[in-house]
């Protein structure tokens, strides 16, 4: 049964981020291997590290072909229960994003808070970042300012093309001497908040680094699809406006978030 400690939860609201003890097992971590695999072959024509909305069986409005086995991990009733510890019982999945950086030029993820980019008001989500294959220092991985999320904030974000994302946040905004590496084994996950201040550098390695980052809100926000417009100002294309959304524990505390669009 997974669960967060009240030391573990202590953690994550003081740094924004956490690695849990919990880990998948080992059976659930080869299929997920076996899902990525055949989700980079299926969309040929996608950089591998813009597989957004991979939750999203078929082809969904935002160009991907997406695999069942990404929503039914997104569901597992022990992410669930880490997720209702970090954020409350009432429990909305609304994103789902392949990361996969391939060996030797794998895309930098330039500094940045994700909240930027998302429709959420009250601004809240926990992403839970699953690594799929090792992710550590050598092949790019998950790297985070501890405490950065703790003004609740938006700070200014720059446009730079070239990398995963197309803005990020200047270097006076925080003190990268301050940076974590989030090292983990296939398998492992770490938690973190939408103000946390987090990028990745590019994998020069001859290893391919793959994860999956999925996106959980609180049903006391609403997830507002009249705030942006179909875009990839982001690097790639996002449309909010046909984004499912899927309730999975509790209820909507807003009564406003609509369960019926994108959905077939």
């Amino acid at each position: 049964m997974a669960s967060l400690s009240a030391q573990e939860l202590e953690t994550y609201q003081r740094d924004g981020y956490l690695i849990p003890d919990y880990r998948l097992p080992a059976a659930k971590v080869t299929e997920l291997q076996e899902a990525l695999d055949n989700a980079i072959a299926a969309n040929p024509g996608v950089r591998p590290e813009h597989l957004v909305s991979i939750h999203v069986q078929g082809k969904n409005a935002e160009g991907v072909v997406g695999n069942n086995a990404f929503l039914e991990i997104a569901r597992d009733p022990d992410i669930l229960d880490l997720v209702e510890a970090a954020m409350g019982p009432d429990i909305i999945l609304w994103g789902c994003h392949l990361f996969c950086k391939p060996a030797g030029d794998g895309l930098e993820v330039p500094w940045h808070q994700d909240g930027h980019y998302w429709p959420i008001r009250p601004l809240a989500t926990c992403t839970v970042w699953i690594a799929l294959e090792a992710s550590d220092r050598e092949n790019g991985c998950l790297r985070v300012i501890p405490g950065s999320h703790q003004p609740a904030e938006l700070k200014e974000h720059l446009r730079e093309e070239g990398g995963a994302l197309t803005q990020r946040l200047g270097d006076d905004a925080f003190d990268e001497a301050d940076a974590v590496d989030v090292e983990l084994e296939p398998g492992q996950m770490s938690l973190h908040d939408v103000y946390m201040i987090h990028g990745s550098n590019p994998n020069t390695s001859d290893r391919r680094r793959a994860g999956l980052a999925i996106r959980y809100m609180p049903a006391t926000s609403l997830f507002d699809r009249d705030l942006f417009r179909r875009s990839a100002s982001s690097g790639f294309t996002v449309d909010f406006s046909t984004r499912p959304l899927w309730l999975l524990r509790g209820s909507d505390q807003t009564g406003r978030n609509d369960f019926n669009v994108g959905h077939a």
